[in-house]
């Protein structure tokens, strides 16, 4: 029987279209492949870096970073118009004091945690609830052992706020989360969404990258098309 029209086109769109699309796909694929070969901590030359000794932290004059605070870090940012230090210890606690005095300042509690959302974020004043993590029991999409005031909105956003830092951490909207779990499907790592180099997807990777470049070797054959059958008179 005799192949329908529209079926010939879009046979011949099918082939244009391989053309057009195969090289840009081999191309990722074979980028890709090579993306994932080596751990990004080697590609970042991390494994070059020596281990060395971590040591406190110490301002000759200052009182806040004197030997005995035993800091690892320090940094100085501008909250609710004054200079305020966040303190991170080598013990990795965190605190805030004031900067000019010295004074401790007391940990953010849930309407500290509203208020400073509503002041930095867009629409923040929309708030449905608001739930305080441990800094070991953090929410999946935030993933940081640090103590935070999670600050839900009525269109589905996360705001996270540090309860020690007095800072906005990080924001989670649903597209985030979204984003979130495609990346995780994408690197075939849903658990830590983190591994980008790992043996199943570099296996995969070499796969798809095979079937690609056959395709492509496939498509330098002609095919010439069949005359059609003529009915019996």
């Amino acid at each position: 029987m005799a192949r329908k029209p529209s079926m010939l086109t879009l046979a011949k769109w099918h082939i244009w279209l391989g053309w057009l699309v195969g090289v840009p796909i081999v191309m990722w694929l074979a980028t890709g492949l090579l993306m994932v070969s080596r751990p990004i901590e080697e590609v970042r030359g991390d494994h070059l870096r020596r281990d060395i000794p971590t040591t406190p932290l110490v301002l000759p004059g200052s009182t806040l970073a004197a030997p005995e605070a035993d800091l690892k870090e320090m940094r100085v940012a501008m909250q609710q118009g004054r200079a305020v230090a966040i303190l991170t210890g080598m013990d990795g606690t965190v605190r805030r004091v004031d900067f000019a005095t010295g004074a401790p300042l007391p940990a953010l509690d849930a309407a500290a945690a509203r208020a400073l959302v509503a002041d930095r974020i867009v629409g923040g004043g929309n708030v449905a609830a608001v739930t305080l993590f441990a800094a070991d029991r953090t929410p999946f999409d935030f993933r940081r052992p640090l103590a935070v005031w999670q600050v839900a909105l009525d269109d589905g956003t996360r705001v996270y706020v540090g309860r020690d830092t007095g800072e906005v951490e990080a924001v989670r909207t649903r597209w985030w989360r979204a984003f979130d779990l495609a990346w995780g499907l994408h690197i075939m790592d849903l658990s830590e969404r983190e591994d980008t180099s790992h043996p199943l997807l570099i296996l995969f990777a070499a796969l798809s990258l095979a079937g690609a470049l056959i395709g492509c070797v496939l498509m330098f054959r002609r095919r010439r098309a069949r005359p059609a059958m003529l009915p019996a008179a």
